[in-house]
């Protein structure tokens, strides 16, 4: 019975781990380019937009060719903060590959 205690008390240990590691890539920020840096788009560990940034260069473009541009920025930092929360969940456990969503069922 001692060893269902010890993998217990493991797992606990680890979904401890797992609530800190979610909420530091809660305060992570990831940055996407796109066109050379016309438009530059920051979100935050939880995807939300902190910012976009479009040069002015970029602003003398047609409409569609900007939001083209604000998509390609995005999906561009989506993946930087993908790899970055990728990163900060592997440092917390250990190199398993979870979920960053990962719970335990209790």
């Amino acid at each position: 019975m001692t060893d269902f205690s010890n993998m217990l008390s493991k797992a606990k240990a680890m979904q401890e781990k797992m609530k800190i590691a979610q909420e530091k890539i809660k305060n992570i920020e990831a940055e996407g380019e796109a066109g050379g840096n016309l438009v530059k788009v920051t979100l935050s560990g939880d995807y939300e937009i902190k910012s976009i940034i479009i040069s002015d260069s970029a602003k003398k473009e047609d409409q569609e060719i900007i939001i083209d541009l604000i998509k390609a920025a995005y999906n561009n930092a989506k993946e930087n903060l993908k790899k970055k929360s990728t990163e900060e969940l592997s440092k917390i456990t250990g190199g398993l590959n979870l979920p960053l969503d990962f719970k335990l069922p209790f």
